[in-house]
């Protein structure tokens, strides 16, 4: 069993990454060792040219990864995040998946796939969490 009874739960944890949050950003979905969280599309995430900042696609799969790492062990932090960004969205809407891929005595190892609604790969994000 993880750290959060349910999606509820971890909801109301992590309501309090007021970054993520107020930029629209939401867990949907929580397993024991995954995550997916998802983003509508503003103004707000565009940059100069139009396209997605890459920083709202980051911090998109950012929080389905501390969703993912901290129900396996709360507190989790990350100790090295990568990200490949793969194609610019063309959708309305991103989502994340997280999935564990190993799970240590003292890190977690965590791949995050970011997509569109249109169903194109927008990143790949893999993550390093330490277990405190």
């Amino acid at each position: 069993m993880g750290t959060f009874a349910n999606v509820e739960e971890a909801r109301e944890h992590f309501k309090n990454d007021r970054f993520a949050t107020n930029a629209g950003m939401r867990i949907d979905e929580l397993g024991e060792d995954s995550a997916v969280c998802s983003v509508t599309l503003t103004d707000d995430h565009r940059n100069a040219y139009g396209g997605v900042m890459g920083g709202a696609i980051f911090t998109l799969a950012d929080l389905a990864f501390a969703a993912c790492a901290n129900n396996i062990h709360s507190l989790s932090v990350a100790s090295q995040v990568s990200i490949n960004y793969l194609s610019a969205p063309k959708g309305t809407k991103l989502t994340a998946r997280a999935k564990c891929i190993k799970s240590g005595r003292t890190t977690s190892v965590i791949n995050v796939t970011v997509s569109d609604d249109t169903g194109i790969d927008v990143a790949l994000f893999v993550g390093t969490a330490f277990k405190l």
